[in-house]
């Protein structure tokens, strides 16, 4: 084999499909998110917003996060030095487990390095627990809890998105006596649609199956302590694995899981993805602890979070944009093509130096190519108005520019 031409078979494909991701260099700048740098390619610079930031709550510049991580570096200097078994432990990693345990209402939580790793160890280590498990997977869950259950080697069914009667079908068609699982998120972060947390739960009790529900896009944002769509609800304590990120709402980096103490232990007795990793420098223990304990009574930013996607979506759609709309923090605008997604991306960054990052298959559905932008509360309504009438202005233009190729 010729590997080199391989390699550019394989990266051609992805050119010609209008499909081949390119990174924005960017440079965040202390207590101007969402203001960013942009380092262009022909080495000189521009000033830009970021709308497709996960940091969604703006914590990764908040001064209490900033203090924390700060003094826990001049305490204890960069690295864990080891993996939780081997010296990697400290206050700050059980400080944290101890906020994200009460944070969830469970008695234990498990940090690992981040939410992918949490979902794919633990989904693919549930098997050895209990031998003979079937996992029952939404057909649209995140890649790492696709590839935790691919990885088990264990039995799994697949059921139509949020389709509870086809649940229902394939836990009634499965043998009552084996050990079931039922993997599902809160919020899908595509679309922005909320999984039906009440009615699994009712199923799991009918069928005797867990519960595995991923918050990643929830936590922080939603419940009267930043809990989740499913402290929001009132049903946390009917959910017996709760997997989250530090990334995202509480602006660190990092995943964990909460729950029963021991099922926390058994996970962090046979995860390979936990016992063999270094863990978390202590420093972003640190901030990410400060991060969830202010967001348990700061109530004020998640108000004014939602706010800010209310009003957004309510503009683009009098402006007649095809978005969709599930009432969470999530806007995606669908483009419905990878070439001109990637063009009015580029012409977003260049000519109003606005940041949106095309979102394209394998991601999202062909056919389904779309720009997701995630406003927070420190959009302020003058970036609104700026992000509108480009968005007013760019797609007229490209939709004429459609046509015309068209004819």
């Amino acid at each position: 084999m010729t590997y080199d031409a391989a390699l550019d078979a394989a990266l051609d494909r992805l050119h010609e499909e209008g499909r081949y991701r390119t990174f924005i260099d960017i440079e965040r700048q202390r207590g101007q998110f969402p203001h960013a740098v942009w380092n262009k390619p022909d080495g000189t610079q521009q000033d830009i917003t970021v709308w497709c930031g996960n940091d969604y709550l703006g914590m990764g510049q908040h001064p209490v996060v900033l203090e924390a991580m700060h003094q826990a570096l001049e305490d204890t200097g960069a690295g864990s030095g080891g993996t939780r078994n081997i010296s990697g432990t400290t206050v700050y990693h059980k400080r944290l487990e101890a906020e994200l345990a009460d944070l969830h209402g469970k008695e234990s939580a498990l940090l690992f390095t981040s939410a992918y790793i949490a979902n794919d160890a633990t989904l693919s280590t549930l098997p050895k627990l209990f031998p003979g498990l079937i996992i029952y997977s939404d057909e649209l869950n995140h890649a790492s809890m696709i590839e935790g259950v691919r990885r088990n080697g264990g039995a799994k069914r697949i059921f139509r998105h949020n389709d509870v009667a086809h649940l229902r079908e394939l836990l009634a068609a499965d043998d009552p006596a084996a050990p079931k699982l039922i993997a599902f998120e809160s919020i899908y972060s595509m679309d922005g649609d909320i999984g039906p947390i009440k009615e699994i739960c009712d199923l799991a009790d009918e069928f005797g199956a867990l519960t595995y529900l991923d918050e990643v896009h929830a936590v922080g944002m939603y419940g009267p302590r930043g809990g989740g769509i499913a402290e929001r609800d009132g049903l946390m304590h009917r959910l017996d694995i709760i997997n989250g990120t530090l990334g995202k709402a509480f602006g660190v980096c990092g995943g964990y899981i909460a729950a029963s103490e021991k099922m926390c232990d058994a996970v962090r007795s046979y995860a390979p993805g936990f016992i063999f990793t270094t863990s978390l420098p202590p420093v972003v223990a640190a901030g990410a602890a400060a991060s969830i304990k202010h967001l348990k009574s700061d109530q004020a930013l998640r108000d004014l979070h939602q706010e800010r996607a209310k009003v957004l979506k309510l503009r683009l759609k009098g402006m007649g944009l095809p978005i969709i709309d599930h009432g969470t923090h999530i806007v995606p605008v669908i483009v419905g093509d990878p070439v001109h997604t990637k063009k009015i991306s580029d012409m977003l960054l260049a000519d109003y130096g606005i940041y949106v990052q095309p979102i394209n298959f394998p991601t999202v559905p062909r056919g389904t190519e779309r720009l997701r932008f995630t406003p927070s509360p420190v959009h302020d309504p003058k970036m609104l108005d700026g992000l509108v009438q480009a968005m007013d202005a760019l797609w007229n233009h490209c939709a004429l520019n459609r046509a015309e190729m068209s004819a």
